[in-house]
């Protein structure tokens, strides 16, 4: 069956248990290049920070990297997290993007630090920065756009190259930031399903057109772990909470066992790790096909944005390939 909506794709640039960063990178590389002629619509960078696994920190610079080594697809941030910066940068940095990559740029906004308090501190986060989240959101699409909000002060680059903007969010906050603005809404249901469904509620409740956007636009995330059977792909899925557990107890080496993984996923305090992930397509293609459009009426979406989460770097090849053959169909 031929996939409903538009798919994209949230890649988190991982570094696979054995690889090194470079390798990763490679990876992620390569996987741009491959989307591109599966026909994805976009890839989406996270900004994370102290993650040994997630090699996307410098958020803009991988955008450029993978920019120069691909022809079409557009390319952006999901998200760069704007607390962290102050928007003349961030315009300046993707004014720069989009002057080199004309029309493939685009650029989604988060409003969390993307890290633990520790990094807070080390990236010299002000913790108040989060308040001014929709004030730098305005400020930072005018230096995008071509009045500035700050008398004297211009982006350069920049200025008049009108990176489209998206607000990234998984609560309420976002959604109003999103509706008030006019902007597209991406909601993190790859990893915080709770308020999903009322969020897009309240963001296309809420929605005012504005100058970028007529009418309102969900995104929606959502893991998909494919495989040629279901059963091999509720393995992948095993292993991805595993590793998941070994996240959130800071032991991703060998010093946690599969049984003592499992033991947490099995107990009460593992199930909250398990609903985190609780939106996640597992199967093989026909059955990742029903499952996302399934999960696009509940979402309420216009367009579903997937990661990839198997671990191993065979099976997260092998889940994209295979989802690639429902992307072709559906074009």
């Amino acid at each position: 069956m031929p996939l409903p909506l538009p798919l994209s794709i949230l890649d988190l640039a991982t570094v696979a248990r054995g690889e090194t960063v470079a390798q990763g990178l490679e990876a992620t590389t390569t996987l741009a290049q491959r989307a591109e002629d599966w026909g994805f619509r976009r890839i989406w960078y996270a900004e994370h920070h102290n993650m040994g696994s997630i090699a996307s920190a410098a958020t803009s610079v991988l955008i450029a990297h993978v920019a120069a080594r691909t022809e079409r697809i557009t390319l952006g941030s999901g998200g760069v997290m704007l607390p962290n910066h102050s928007p003349l940068q961030i315009a300046e940095q993707f004014g720069t993007l989009a002057e080199l990559h004309p029309g493939r740029i685009e650029l989604g906004l988060g409003r969390a630090p993307g890290t633990d308090q520790a990094t807070v501190g080390a990236l010299r986060r002000d913790p108040r920065a989060s308040d001014r989240f929709p004030q730098d959101v305005q400020e930072l699409q005018a230096f995008l756009g071509s009045t500035s909000l700050v008398p004297g002060v211009e982006a350069h680059p920049g200025r008049g190259t009108g990176v489209p903007l998206s607000i990234l969010g998984s609560s309420l906050y976002g959604a109003q930031v999103a509706a008030a603005l006019g902007l597209p809404y991406a909601f993190a249901s790859h990893f915080a399903p709770e308020a999903l469904e009322q969020a897009v509620a309240l963001y296309r409740r809420e929605f005012r057109p504005s100058e970028q956007l007529s009418a309102p636009h969900v995104l929606a995330g959502v893991n998909v772990i494919a495989a040629d059977s279901d059963e091999e792909a509720e393995q992948v899925q095993r292993e991805v909470q595993r590793s998941r557990v070994r996240l959130f107890t800071g032991r991703r080496g060998a010093s946690l066992t599969d049984a003592e993984a499992d033991a947490v996923l099995d107990s009460a305090s593992g199930a909250q790790i398990r609903s985190m992930t609780r939106y996640t397509a597992v199967g093989t293609p026909d059955t990742v096909a029903t499952y996302l459009d399934d999960f696009a009426t509940r979402a309420d979406a216009d367009e579903l944005i997937v990661t990839g989460p198997a671990p191993r770097r065979e099976s997260w090849w092998r889940s994209w390939e295979l989802l690639a053959t429902k992307v072709q169909n559906a074009h």
